[in-house]
Order: structure tokens, then C-alpha cells, then sequence
């Protein structure tokens, strides 16, 4: 939950269509190409929530987004492409935000491992409801092939990062066993999100689960 991704500024700039590494483009172009990308990006996830990712096509992802279908090859190589960065884009969302709580705790003199937790958590849950159009999305079953394997990769290493801001020995099964029935009720807590009604009852959840997690969160004996 704490991993931090440092910002990608001005390097992004100087990246080629498809991620590839190359010389920084002229500003504008650069500007250009970063329009381009959002303008995909936000109609792959109005055509993949729609239709789900196996039904979704790429000639309708292209006329929503009003880009040429060659682009979108040209920027993410295709439909699987396209959902990953999606999801990468989610994931490194969360990661700020809760990577931003917790510098912010620890700067007001907070150091106790149970309320870092605890806070970062809330921050999580907060971006869940924020992005609950994209989370729901990303939840379901029907994604590109392999993604189901990065999803677990992605939540074992979550676990260890909650394992660390717990001061959890990962060596004890016990301990281990603790961090991931807490990063369980998170990840639940956040589906869960996705299908509120409005605000007031999203806010409820969080407090509820953030109350829940301080309980367990208490180590045995």
C-alpha cells in the first residue's frame, strides 16, 4: 500500500508511441501525443464498462475517441494493451495517493506502525470511491489473458508493502497470515465501494472497515 512511484515529469515527454525509450519530442509534440493518449485511455474505459473487455471493439474505441484506429495501435499496440495501461494507470494512482497520506502522517510526528496503516488504508479507499468507474472495471473477471496473473502478482506484493508498515516479521506465519486477512478486507471493502449509491453511504463503508482494520490490526496477546 505504501510503494511509491516517483513522478514521471518531464520524462514522459521523452518516450516513443508503445513505452519505448528515445530522443525527448518537441514540446508540442509531446503535448500532442499526451492528448491522444487521455483521449483513448477515456474511451477504452466508457467502451470496456459498456461492453466488458471481450465484446469491446477497437473501431469503436477509435470513433469514440475521435482517433484514427492506427493510433491507437501505434500508442498501446492493441485492446490488451490498452486495458493494462488502464490498470497500471489505477494502480500507480492509488500508490501516490496512499504514498502522499503516509509522508503526511509521518510529518506531523504520526509513527505508529497500526495508525500509518490505518490512515494509508483510508487513503486507498478514498481513491477507490474517486475511481470506483475504472476499479469496477478492473475487478471483473473478464480481462485480457494473463491479467488475472499480474492481478496476484500486483496483491502479494501489496501484502508485503502492508507487512512492512505493520512491522509484521513476514518470517512467522502468524504475522503473515495477519497482513493478508487485512489486505483481504481492503480489497473487499474497495469492490464493495464501487456499487455505492452516493457519497454519504461510501463515507459509512470507510469508516466502518478502518474501524474494523484497527481491531485486527492489534497484534494477538
Amino acid at each position: 500500500m505504501s510503494g511509491i512511484v516517483e513522478s514521471a515529469g518531464s520524462e514522459a515527454a521523452c518516450q516513443l508511441p508503445g513505452g519505448q525509450g528515445g530522443m525527448c519530442l518537441p514540446e508540442g509534440l509531446a503535448g500532442q501525443s499526451r492528448t491522444v493518449r487521455r483521449a483513448l485511455l477515456d474511451a477504452a474505459l466508457a467502451v470496456f464498462t459498456e461492453r466488458g473487455y471481450t465484446d469491446a471493439g477497437l473501431t469503436e474505441i477509435a470513433a469514440r475517441s475521435g482517433i484514427p484506429v492506427g493510433a491507437l495501435f501505434q500508442h498501446y499496440g492493441g485492446k490488451r494493451g490498452i486495458y493494462l495501461t488502464l490498470w497500471e494507470e489505477f494502480r500507480e494512482e492509488q500508490e501516490r495517493r496512499t504514498a502522499a497520506t503516509l509522508a503526511s502522517e509521518r510529518s506531523r510526528g504520526v509513527d505508529d506502525p497500526i495508525a500509518l496503516f490505518v490512515a494509508g488504508a483510508r487513503a486507498y479507499l478514498e481513491g477507490a470511491w474517486d475511481n470506483r468507474r475504472l476499479g469496477r472495471l478492473l475487478v471483473e473477471d473478464d480481462g485480457p489473458a494473463g491479467f488475472d496473473a499480474l492481478r496476484r502478482q500486483w496483491d502479494r506484493a501489496w501484502v508485503r508493502r502492508n507487512a512492512r508498515l505493520l512491522e509484521v516479521d513476514e518470517r512467522r506465519r502468524a504475522g503473515r497470515v495477519r497482513v493478508s486477512v487485512l489486505t483481504t478486507v481492503i480489497g473487499g471493502a474497495a469492490r464493495e465501494l464501487g456499487d455505492c449509491g452516493d457519497e454519504a453511504e461510501a463515507r459509512e463503508i470507510v469508516d466502518e472497515v478502518c474501524g474494523i482494520l484497527i481491531h485486527l490490526s492489534a497484534p494477538s496477546g
